[in-house]
């Protein structure tokens, strides 16, 4: 029975591991830039949380900026880390894990633990924050 437990307890708690969190970088080099690009890194294993970060942080940037998001003023890209094709802009951005990020031109705004703090249980604080990180590059 306490090998069951065990069993269970480890299969509950594996998919949450690879749910790590970024820091905040700067990066001195990249290009000043007009648009707002949000980045949501991942790898091919997700849990249901790190796909809820990601569907609901797109479906709020287009909610709240449904013109902007039309003329290309702010985009929203899914970037697979196990992908070849993502490893450029992975390391232009200095990104090595699961990873919301908000850029515009050198200006670079982690928002990773505010979208596996509040995407899930409390979406509209989620949208809250994102509404003014973004208004806060427009």
């Amino acid at each position: 029975m306490k090998t069951i437990r065990l069993l269970l307890a480890i299969a509950l708690f594996i998919p949450f591991a690879a749910c790590s969190a970024q820091t905040e970088k700067k990066d001195a080099n990249a290009a000043s830039s007009d648009k707002i690009e949000a980045f949501y890194f991942h790898f091919t294993a997700r849990c249901m949380t790190c796909k809820t970060v990601e569907a609901q942080a797109k479906l709020d940037i287009e909610t709240l900026y449904p013109e902007l998001v039309k003329q290309g003023k702010i985009l929203f890209s899914s970037v697979n880390l196990d992908d070849a094709s993502s490893k450029e802009i992975a390391e232009k951005l200095q990104i090595s894990g699961q990873t919301l990020l908000l850029v515009k031109g050198n200006q670079k705004i982690n928002i990773t633990n505010e979208g596996f703090m509040y995407a899930v249980h409390q979406p509209e604080k989620f949208k809250a924050i994102i509404k003014e990180k973004i208004d806060g590059l427009l």
